[in-house]
């Protein structure tokens, strides 16, 4: 550790850090453009010069000068002032004075730090010099004339995302950032950069010239469009959302959001359900909260319990999936499932279906085999935190699964699983890197489950587990990856078909009477039997609310309070930035103003009670924001038969990444990515 004076406070800092890292853990603010934690330092833009005691006498870029025990720094001299004066002035000469016209007007860097640190006038009074605008695809908006060079989109797409597709181009004042060949970017991290840009020369394309920061309200919440969770602000005006960006969560994103999670907001004011419908002969019919009770009551009269069944969607909260199992329990039903997709999961313990290494532990690791996953689709943030560890620790990655396009190099194991026996028995030879691993890892994704060997497959990953290592007292290396936010919660609240009840095949085809869709869209529902009663919940008029005969119109993750719980089994509180539209209301309390009609009504009233009801459901929701580290201190392995995998190769999870739920289908911006990356998607099936 070495002791650094800093404008007379003395800090101690790790060796190796630079000035400007020991100012901020004196808490002293230095400007800059081009330098950010999370990247590389290049050292170009000058402007957190700062004077150093017994160094040349001239300004010194703390970015990139390593501190020393002893050493005595100044950060606000006449030297200093004069030397950021002149680089803001330099930085001034060519930048248009647009910004009353600019979207990064009032959270501009460049704004702020002219304010603070800049000169009132300027020497230069040539012409400033013009820059062509590139396309960089639907979702990031250019204007180079106001780029300043300082490189960060270029470091984060290459170094954080992985797909090096900005660079420079010419020196000096002929330099442009852009693509070289003019293509939309192709990471599903992009519009990162938009965050990182501190000038207006990359900006929100589809929030173009929308709104001023002033004039928005901002909402803490959860992103539910993965099941990463990450955290998020919601920026809403009057009744509408127009934008969300990520909010800096160490443990989980960082400060990333993917584009998905960012641009389908759009989609959340399209073909909204705000009104309840009731089907009068073969027709779909607006109603009123009272018809459509009615109907359901009337419905559900004389009918068995064994003949009713709930399906909880992949987006739904915890808090409507409680109260939805209740009333099913109370209506003498045990038919309810959340795996729309038909995963076979183990709910005996938790850690069989959590990730338990937690996504910060990732960067522990130093060997990982991929079973049935695709990071880079499913969970873009999570993806780039495998790439960030592979960078650091150079960790050897193997991939068994039909995706092996990741950003980090990988070794392709093929897309059949009697690979796992090889890699069990230690014959296969990436096998032995596992084994040689300190803190090996094993990830399990959808696709591997959601088969009809889908246990079987499951009790083989925990025995290959076993076998390198990656079940220690003081590391859990086994994995599972989810797809769907709600789907942790949902086990967790063992929303899962109970004594003698059937799961989502057994309730499609007649199998029940009555099926309540608590926001499930994302099966066939044209195997859903023809004289079934459909009950449809939630927020689009997607494909469940096609095939309802009652729709009842529920609130979207931004229009209520929520509770979820990501895939490392984190739970978190999502807050309403907006009310529902229209008629609609927030699930549970649609749910539970529904059971006082039938006669079954649920001992809950307000939220703070169906919170308290979830923590003695399952104490794990009284952890709220925090996930304890553990090892894995019982090695007995889920149920199902490692030797019954069956020979089919394994197929993608999700078809594409920018549609994979009603909010995002119903996103022009989303259709948008789609119709700009089909070329290449074409050309890499090629």
């Amino acid at each position: 550790m070495a002791k650094v004076t800093i404008d007379g406070i003395e800090v101690e800092v790790p060796n190796g850090s630079t000035i400007i890292q020991a100012a901020e853990a004196a808490g002293i603010e230095i400007p800059r453009f081009c330098y950010h934690e999370r990247l590389s330092i290049a050292g170009n833009c000058r402007m957190c010069l700062v004077e150093v005691e017994k160094a040349p006498p001239k300004p010194i870029a703390s970015c990139g000068y390593p501190v020393a025990d002893g050493m005595v720094v100044h950060t606000d001299t006449p030297m200093v002032r004069n030397a950021r004066r002149g680089v803001m002035e330099f930085l001034l000469i060519n930048h248009p004075l647009d910004c009353p016209i600019c979207d990064q007007g009032g959270e501009c860097d460049l704004q702020d730090q002219a304010m603070g640190y800049g000169m009132d006038h300027s020497r230069y009074a040539e012409n400033k010099r013009a820059v062509k605008d590139k396309n960089l695809g639907p979702l990031v908006k250019t204007v180079m004339t106001r780029c300043i060079h300082c490189t960060r989109c270029i470091r984060f797409i290459t170094e954080v995302a992985g797909v090096p597709d900005l660079g420079a181009t010419a020196r000096g004042e002929h330099m442009e950032v852009g693509t070289y060949v003019e293509k939309a970017l192709g990471s599903e991290l992009s519009a990162n950069i938009i965050d990182l840009c501190p000038v207006g020369a990359l900006t929100s394309k589809p929030y173009a010239f929308v709104a001023r920061p002033w004039e928005l309200q901002k909402v803490d919440s959860i992103d539910v469009l993965d099941a990463v969770g990450a955290n998020i602000r919601v920026d809403a005006r009057g009744p509408e959302v127009l934008r969300i960006l990520p909010r800096i969560n160490e443990d989980v994103n960082e400060e990333w959001l993917g584009d998905k999670s960012r641009f389908s907001v759009d989609g959340l004011k399209r073909r909204r359900l705000d009104r309840p419908w009731v089907r009068v002969d073969g027709k779909l019919q607006p109603a009123t909260w009272s018809e459509a009770f009615a109907a359901v009551h009337e419905k559900l009269r004389g009918v068995p319990g064994e003949r009713i069944g709930a399906v909880a969607g992949n987006l739904c909260d915890a808090e409507s999936m409680l109260a939805l199992k209740e009333l099913m329990v109370a209506l003498g039903s045990s038919n309810l499932d959340c795996r729309q997709d038909g995963a076979k999961i183990d709910i005996a313990r938790r850690d069989f279906y959590c990730f338990n290494t937690g996504i910060a532990g990732i960067e522990e690791a130093d060997a990982l085999l991929i079973l049935g996953s695709n990071p880079r689709r499913e969970a873009p943030v999570l993806n780039a935190r495998i790439r960030k560890t592979w960078l650091n620790n150079g960790m050897p990655v193997g991939v068994v699964g039909t995706e092996t396009e990741l950003t980090y190099p990988v070794t392709a194991l093929g897309a059949e699983l009697s690979v796992l026996s090889g890699l069990i028995d230690g014959t296969h030879a990436f096998g032995k890197a596992l084994r040689d691993a300190k803190k090996p890892m094993v990830i399990v994704g959808q696709a591997a489950l959601a088969r009809p060997d889908g246990s079987a497959v499951l009790a083989a990953a925990w025995k290959l587990a076993g076998e390198i290592g990656a079940l220690a007292p003081d590391w859990h290396g086994f994995n599972v990856l989810h797809t769907a936010a709600a789907r942790v919660g949902a086990l967790d609240l063992g929303f899962v078909p109970g004594p003698r009840g059937r799961d989502l095949a057994g309730m499609l085809g007649g199998g029940v009477d009555v099926l309540w869709l608590l926001g499930a869209d994302e099966f066939d529902t044209s195997a859903i039997g023809p004289n079934t009663f459909v009950i449809y919940q939630g927020h689009h008029g997607d494909a469940g609310a096609h095939r309802a005969d009652v729709i009842l119109p529920g609130a979207a993750y931004t229009e209520k309070h929520g509770t979820y719980v990501n895939t490392e089994g984190r739970v978190q509180h999502g807050f309403m930035a907006v009310y529902p539209p229209g008629e609609a209301r927030e699930d549970w309390r649609i749910i539970r103003a529904l059971s006082e009609m039938l006669g079954k009504t649920l001992p809950y009233d307000t939220l703070e009670a169906v919170r308290a009801r979830l923590a003695q459901v399952n104490p794990a929701f009284a952890n709220v924001g925090f996930l304890p580290r553990f090892g894995a201190s019982d090695l007995t392995a889920p149920a199902g038969d490692p030797a019954a995998i069956g020979s089919e190769p394994l197929v993608p999870a999700i078809a594409s990444y920018y549609q994979t739920d009603p909010i995002s289908r119903a996103s022009p911006t989303m259709a948008a990515c789609v119709t700009a990356h089909a070329p290449a998607t074409a050309i890499a099936a090629e």
